[in-house]
């Protein structure tokens, strides 16, 4: 199977809740198909670059998927005809990222986190 990379936005009206259904609901149609869904990350709402469907901002879900192609042509189609749904991007990876997030403090080795109180003392 291969790996894949899912970005979607949806519309800034629906909540947090009704998104994070909405991931639900693609991890069972790529489970459906054979598939599987290694992690799903919710970012937050964001603003867009430009308005996409008279909307300023979005909420935005990744999927790291590891499934077979018709997999991701049956999550494609459930999206296009998801009115929720702004935008979508599905791309093919070799191998997932530790974390899309690079400003988590939980992701940094434990050699390039300072001591508290570090930034003062170089500050004298």
């Amino acid at each position: 199977m291969a790996l894949y990379e899912h970005l979607l936005i949806a519309r800034q009206d629906i909540s947090a809740q009704q998104v994070d259904a909405l991931a639900t609901h693609l991890k069972t149609i790529v489970e459906g198909e054979g598939g599987k869904v290694e992690k799903q990350e919710y970012w937050g709402l964001r603003g867009l670059a430009y308005r996409i469907k008279k909307n300023r901002k979005g909420h935005y879900v990744l999927l790291n998927i590891n499934a077979p192609a018709k997999a991701v042509v049956e999550l494609e189609r459930q999206l296009k005809i998801n009115e929720d749904v702004l935008r979508y991007i599905t791309v093919s990876v070799d191998a997932f990222e530790v974390s899309s997030n690079k400003n988590r403090r939980d992701d940094r080795p434990e050699g390039e986190r300072k001591p508290e109180g570090v930034e003062a003392e170089a500050a004298l």
